[in-house]
């Protein structure tokens, strides 16, 4: 993994909307007081663990509900079947993954004002070091996540082979690509630290990359449980290739 070296404090620079909490759309009921957020939380780490041990299909809201140490009604307060209990985890673990590439990216050396033909540009942070904070964050998740090989940040199709669940999941209650809402929420991320706006080009950038990412993830980790080191080498290698030159353009300052 790429060491993210330590800095002097940022200058102030646009930042994106804080996250919204995304368990929502899959909640039938949003928890009000901290002992239901509590409870929400366990019925979740109950529901990863438990994909570690029987996989998504024999997963149940009972199972879970033991786990928990929660009465079954608790599990159905907050979620009709097991498909909405997954993506209520597939949206925790965006906003716990968009957190990890923020603290990422907020220790990153700050952007240099150089001079150039017509004055001033603000140099962004080194491209490859961005990209690092942003893949980094994700391997690391892979590794020591529980649940997270099954349901990283969608649930599986039921029709989907068991060897590549991650590949074909869907956003429960979105109607979108969990790779849609991943790159979406990447492109926030990164348009402060870039000084520049998550356009059209930034956006269709990002998305490119986290479809051959995921990809060539799964590919790793289907090969290696703790991925191939050599295939995450390449990937790194390609996102460099593909991602660095959109994502180092120096923009003017003002």
């Amino acid at each position: 993994m790429g060491s993210v070296p330590q800095s002097s404090p940022r200058p102030l620079v646009p930042q994106p909307p804080a996250p919204r909490p995304a368990t929502g759309p899959a909640l039938r009921r949003a928890p009000i007081q901290r002992r239901s957020a509590e409870r929400l939380a366990r019925i979740l780490d109950a529901c990863a663990e438990l994909l570690d041990e029987t996989g998504y299909e024999r997963l149940s809201t009972r199972a879970v509900a033991v786990r928990a140490g929660v009465p079954i009604g608790s599990v159905y307060r907050f979620f009709g079947n097991k498909r909405a209990m997954a993506a209520a985890l597939a949206h925790r673990n965006l906003d716990r993954y968009a957190a990890r590439v923020a603290a990422g990216l907020a220790a990153l050396p700050a952007p240099a004002v150089a001079s150039g033909e017509g004055g001033a540009v603000l140099r962004p942070v080194d491209a490859g070091r961005v990209i690092d904070a942003v893949l980094d964050a994700y391997l690391a998740m892979k590794r020591t996540v529980p649940g997270f090989g099954l349901v990283d940040f969608g649930v599986p199709d039921p029709c989907a082979a068991p060897d590549e669940p991650e590949g074909s999941g869907v956003a429960e209650g979105s109607g979108e690509n969990p790779n849609h809402l991943v790159a979406d929420r990447i492109c926030g991320l990164l348009a402060g630290p870039l000084g520049r706006s998550a356009d059209d080009t930034l956006r269709r950038k990002v998305l490119v990359g986290v479809e051959t990412t995921d990809a060539l993830l799964r590919l790793a980790f289907r090969t290696d449980p703790s991925g191939d080191p050599a295939l995450v080498a390449e990937t790194r290698t390609l996102l460099y290739a593909y991602l660095a030159p959109a994502l180092a353009r120096p923009r003017g300052t003002h």
